[in-house]
């Protein structure tokens, strides 16, 4: 899953996609320890789904919070 794909999604389908990583993290690590894991990197290349799905919903959290404060900021760097 690309960065590109995550920001198109909504804040619900992100959460939702997040439950389902999370999900099949927990069956790849149940298989990892029965060793019935096929293809070992797929623990690698979910985690960091996961972290990009995080990294998306806390970049718009950031966004929300603090766009006043980011015009706020501007209008002061251009008086001084």
């Amino acid at each position: 899953m690309e960065f590109k794909e995550l920001r198109e999604k909504d804040d619900t389908q992100l959460h939702e996609e997040l439950i389902s990583k999370r999900k099949h993290l927990f069956t790849l690590r149940s298989q990892a320890v029965t060793e019935k894991l096929e293809d070992p990197t797929q623990l690698r290349k979910t985690r960091k789904d996961i972290a990009r799905i995080l990294t998306a919903i806390h970049q718009r959290e950031q966004q929300k919070k603090t766009p006043s404060a980011a015009a706020g900021a501007k209008a002061t760097a251009s008086v001084k």
